[in-house]
Parts: structure tokens; C-alpha cells; sequence
């Protein structure tokens, strides 16, 4: 039997990502998370959240394991991903009073991110939010000599990769509809930024 992937980080910031998201989306019927990765940020989250309906995506690659976490946890509300890779796809069925997505626009490409927030501008209902948690710059400036370094190692993987401007991610977000609401400073020097259309 395939053994469940697991991902020691999500055991370290669920609980704090968990408390911005009870507050945030306590209105929200519907969430997809972009990203989905293991799945277990979105078992936990669903398990906690019973009021929301949580759908799962990721790219090809990571759904066997998305699958293997969402089936094992036996958690009524959260549902089998979605393939979904944002370089290649414009429009899902659907729309979302959320969108929650961690760790990834600084492991997407620039374009990527670009994608992702034209995505979430055509799913998200008005006054839906997007909640996007990880490391941010502010003003073109790291904020931490750790953030620094993890910057340079993504670099090192990949030139395309890197942490975001929030000034930058802030005008995507406009350009697709959306207004900065909230940010909240997280542990590990990570922050989660939440925009509402």
C-alpha cells in the first residue's frame, strides 16, 4: 500500500493558519484551495471548519496523495481534488465564496502567480477572499536575514522561483478585482494576506 506523503511544516502552521481562516471565512460556504500538496492542511482545515464545503486541487503529480489524506480522514466536507495546474488553466465549473492557497507563489514562477490571481478573480464571488499564505517582501525588502536566504536557495533551484512583493501581489489583485483586506503576521516569518473581491 503507497504510504500517505506528509509534509512537517503543515504540523508547525495549521493552527495558527486555522485561527486567521476561522475569523476570516466564517461567512464562506465554499473554499477551494489551490495547491493542495499532501492534503493534510486541508483535512485538518475542513475538520475544523464543518461549515465550509473544502475542495482540493493541485497539479497531475500530487493527487494520488491529496487522495490517499482525504480518503483516510474520513472528513465529510472536504472533496476529492481537482486536477489543476494555474499555467494552463483559465476558467474551473464553479465559483467559491474562498480561495485559500500556502506555499506557493514562491515556488510558481512569476507568470504563475500572475495566472493564479486572474483565476481566483473569475471564481471568487463578490465579496469572496483570497487568502494566500507564506513568505512576503514589503517594499522591495526582505523581512528576515532567513527570508533572505530561503529566497536565495529558490533562486538557486530555479531563477523563475522567489519570494513575492506584497506591492506587486496587491496590484495583481487589483487588476483582477480584488482589495487587500487583511495581513496577518504568522510564525517562521511567514504572513497570510487575504484579498476581497
Amino acid at each position: 500500500m503507497t504510504a500517505k506523503p506528509d509534509a512537517p511544516a503543515t504540523q508547525r502552521n495549521r493552527v495558527p493558519i486555522l485561527q486567521v481562516l476561522r475569523d476570516e471565512l466564517s461567512g464562506a460556504e465554499s473554499v477551494l484551495e489551490i495547491g493542495s500538496g499532501t492534503g493534510q492542511h486541508a483535512v485538518y482545515f475542513a475538520s475544523e471548519l464543518p461549515h465550509l464545503r473544502w475542495q482540493t486541487s493541485d497539479r497531475d503529480e500530487n493527487i494520488g496523495g491529496i487522495k490517499l489524506w482525504v480518503n483516510d480522514s474520513g472528513v465529510p466536507n472536504v472533496l476529492p481534488p481537482l486536477v489543476l495546474d494555474v499555467e494552463e488553466v483559465t476558467a474551473i465549473t464553479g465559483r467559491y465564496d474562498a480561495v485559500f492557497s500556502a506555499n506557493t507563489a514562491h515556488i510558481m514562477s512569476f507568470r504563475a502567480v500572475e495566472k493564479m490571481f486572474a483565476l481566483v478573480g473569475n471564481i471568487l464571488l463578490v465579496d469572496g477572499k483570497f487568502c494566500l499564505y507564506g513568505p512576503f517582501n514589503i517594499d522591495g525588502a526582505f523581512t528576515s536575514d532567513s527570508n533572505r536566504a530561503f529566497d536565495e536557495s529558490l533562486r538557486s533551484q530555479d531563477e523563475k522561483m522567489g519570494i513575492r512583493d506584497l506591492a506587486a501581489l496587491d496590484q495583481l489583485a487589483q487588476s483582477h478585482g480584488m482589495q487587500r483586506s487583511a495581513l496577518y503576521a504568522m510564525p517562521a516569518n511567514n504572513m497570510l494576506a487575504v484579498w476581497q473581491k
